[in-house]
Parts: C-alpha cells; sequence; structure tokens
C-alpha cells in the first residue's frame, strides 16, 4: 500500500463535476483507491462515496493505493487532485 497526502486547492473543493472526473480517473486503475478525508474514508471509484462527504476547499486529504498498480495510480491520482480547477 501507499499513500501522499494532499491539499484540496480549488475553490469550489470537491463537488460533483470534479468528483465524476475523479471516479473516471481512478477507474484507469486497478489497484483500491480510498481517500481519508477526517474521519471519513471515501471509495475513489464511487461517485456516491464522494458526494456522501464533500470535500472542501483547502482540505487534506490522504490518497491510499492498494494493488498491482497502486505507484501508477497513486501518481495519477495525486496529479488529479493537485491540478484540479473548478
Amino acid at each position: 500500500m501507499v499513500s501522499k497526502t494532499v491539499v484540496i486547492r480549488d475553490e469550489d473543493g470537491l463537488h460533483l463535476r470534479p468528483a465524476g472526473a475523479l471516479v473516471g480517473e481512478a477507474n484507469r486503475f486497478r489497484s483500491k483507491i480510498r481517500m481519508q478525508y477526517g474521519e471519513h474514508e471515501l471509495n475513489c471509484k464511487s461517485l456516491m462515496s464522494l458526494l456522501a462527504f464533500p470535500v472542501c476547499p483547502g482540505a487534506e486529504v490522504t490518497v491510499r493505493c492498494e494493488g498491482e498498480d497502486e505507484e501508477e495510480a497513486l501518481r495519477g491520482i495525486v496529479e488529479f487532485l493537485e491540478n484540479l480547477r473548478g
């Protein structure tokens, strides 16, 4: 398992449109991809999971990937989140 903490810099946070794009990005990989937000663990491959606890602007999240392509998955998801712009 690999992980990295990222700050959500988008002024709107992780709302419907970027959450949908994140699900699309996460589904490119075989690994399990989770995001820890406060006390909540979100499944990055599930739009419903991501929308259950909307991530606010400036929030710190920890992305965790586990599986055969975990390194590549972590790089892809972290890059997506770091470049997120509403």
